[in-house]
């Protein structure tokens, strides 16, 4: 009968620490929090969709003018999908603004969600930019003047 003499069986990481090889992607540790990366996602994402609707785009009509799907446009913009910085130098030329914008604000912000007077300005702005009339869009800017006057 041999004689097997039975070996404590190592993880890969011990065989990579034996042989001194760095770790694979999968072992090794993230160097920051995984939801940092993602809160940047998120915000980044928020900043294009609140770009977009102040200029009165559709989603569709941004993914047409970046060249991609609703879908993925969409995942961009809930931070779902990471954009490469290709495709956010891109957006930014579409959406008419430097690629720092879409950083702004980050720093300082603890929720994704806009608030309700957030909101509420996306939709004058996209209301506002939907009006053709330039006698229009201008009596309502005298209209805002005159509120804000009085508060």
């Amino acid at each position: 009968m041999p004689d097997t003499e039975k070996q404590p069986q190592l993880q890969s990481g011990q065989v990579r620490d034996q042989l001194n090889i760095m770790p694979t992607r999968a072992e090794a540790k993230p160097a920051r929090p995984m939801n940092r990366a993602n809160d940047t996602d998120r915000h980044v994402g928020s900043r294009i969709r609140e770009r977009r609707i102040m200029l009165g785009l559709s989603q569709q009509q941004m993914a047409d003018l970046i060249g991609v799907t609703y879908q993925q446009a969409h995942k961009y913009e809930r931070g779902i999908n990471r954009i490469s910085a290709g495709r956010l130098f891109e957006i930014a030329q579409v959406l008419g603004v430097p690629v720092g914008f879409f950083y702004e604000g980050l720093e300082n912000r603890r929720g994704s969600d806009l608030s309700a007077r957030q909101r509420m300005c996306l939709e004058l702005a996209r209301n506002f930019t939907s009006i053709t009339n330039e006698r229009h869009q201008e009596a309502l800017s005298q209209l805002a003047r005159a509120l804000a006057a009085e508060d």
